[in-house]
């Protein structure tokens, strides 16, 4: 992680422990790097969609791909 400034957030073990099995299949070497990196993306979408006035964020959408970054129980 860069400079930036930081502010920590709680997540589940089972979160937490899913992506630390992936970080070595991955270009991050910590589970930061790993969250904040999806986060961002997960944001991205969700903004890039209502901003664009195209479509409205469709809900289930975003539930389904927070479940299966594993951010809720599926």
């Amino acid at each position: 992680m860069d400079d930036e400034r930081t502010q920590s957030v709680e997540l589940p073990e089972r979160v937490v422990s899913r992506v630390e099995q992936r970080l070595p299949r991955t270009e991050f070497e910590t589970v930061s790097e790993y969250v904040a990196f999806a986060m961002e993306e997960v944001l991205y979408r969700v903004e890039d969609e209502t901003d664009d006035g195209e479509s409205a964020v469709d809900e289930a959408e975003v539930e389904d791909r927070l479940k299966s970054l594993g951010y809720l129980d599926e």
